[in-house]
Order: structure tokens, then sequence, then C-alpha cells
């Protein structure tokens, strides 16, 4: 249990990442399906979808965003931006989450009476399984942080990876050598966050 508590603690936002890193590609691959197969979805909807990217189709999901962003940011503006994505394209790989539309479909037709609540537990799902591949990469010594630039990348990331239209991306996870330690950060008092009743 502590192992875990551990694990939890430690797993930090790093934006300072690197491509040297000291596992294979094959454990994080398979660290990657593990936490896909076991992570729960409610009623076992198992809507959550992964592409885990690295050499070039990662520099690929960075070079997509950074020029989806040119066409929103003002050119004046962009070095700070495209400073950032940099940092994003010197990790590793990058790990992109999608929700499975037609699978969630699927569960709101078949129980009627709670179809509101299948978009809100298939993300409720998909980010347990961001915590727990973040916690677990993070566990084997990488650096990890989570991003969210879509819609804006959407149909490029769709094009290059083949990805089906029922996927929705969801979140974009750069992953690599630890280049610097996260900076502390402020938590509030746990008294004002957990009420204990016995």
């Amino acid at each position: 249990m502590r192992c875990f508590q551990e694990a939890v603690s430690n797993r930090r936002t790093n934006y300072e990442l690197g491509k040297n890193i000291d596992v294979l590609p094959s454990q994080i691959v398979a660290v990657v399906e593990k936490m896909t197969r076991e992570v729960p979805s409610a009623f076992n909807m198992q809507s959550a979808r992964v592409i885990v990217a690295m050499g070039d189709k990662h520099d690929t999901i960075w070079q997509d965003t950074k020029d989806a962003l040119k066409k929103v940011v003002p050119a004046d503006k962009f070095a700070p931006t495209e400073k950032k994505l940099a940092g994003f394209a010197a990790a590793y790989g990058t790990i992109l989450y999608f929700d499975e539309t037609e699978t969630v479909k699927a569960m709101q037709k078949q129980f009627a009476l709670y179809a509101d609540n299948f978009p809100i537990w298939a993300q409720q799902a998909n980010g347990m399984l961001q915590f727990a591949i973040w916690t677990a990469l993070t566990n084997m010594g990488l650096g990890v942080n989570l991003q969210h630039y879509n819609p804006l990348i959407d149909d490029k990331i769709k094009a290059d990876f083949s990805v089906p239209d029922s996927w929705k991306l969801i979140a974009q996870m750069p992953f690599g050598q630890p280049l610097q330690a996260p900076a502390p950060i402020e938590k509030m008092t746990i008294g004002s966050r957990v009420r204990i009743y016995a």
C-alpha cells in the first residue's frame, strides 16, 4: 500500500524532458497496455483508446500542433508558444488519449435510462487511465506532462495516424527523460477538502 501511495505522491507534471531514457520502448508499451486493460470503466464500457507515438511519429504530433497554432496565434506573439511546443517535441514520446464515441452511443442505446451519463462516465474512465499511465511512467523513472491541444489538432492527427472518425481526441501526454525536478506546488489544507463522518 505504501508503494502505491508513494507512486501517487511522486507523480508530478514535468515539462523539462529529454530523449535519453533508461527504459526500453517495449517496457513503456507493456505498461500502457496493462493499464489500458486494467483501469475500470462504468458498465465495463472500455471506451478509452490510446496511441503510443515514439520516434518520427512523436515528432509528427508536435509539428502538427505547431502548424495548427500558427494559424490562430498572432505571429508577433508566437515565440513563447513555439518554445513551449519545442519542449514537448524534445521528449521521447507522446501518448494520445481518445474516447471511442460509437461505444458510448451503443451504451446509451442499450441503457437508455442512463444515456446522459455515459459521455460523462467515458471521460471519467479516460481520466483514470491517464492518471494510471502517468503514475506508472513516473514510477519507471520517466518525466511526464499532460496537454490538451484538441480540437485544434484533431483532423491532422486523425489523418496522420489513420484514426477512425469515431475516436475523439481527449489529451496528449509527452514523456521522456526528466531533466529537472518539478517545482514545489501549493496544496490546500486537507481538512478543507475531506470530511470524515464516523
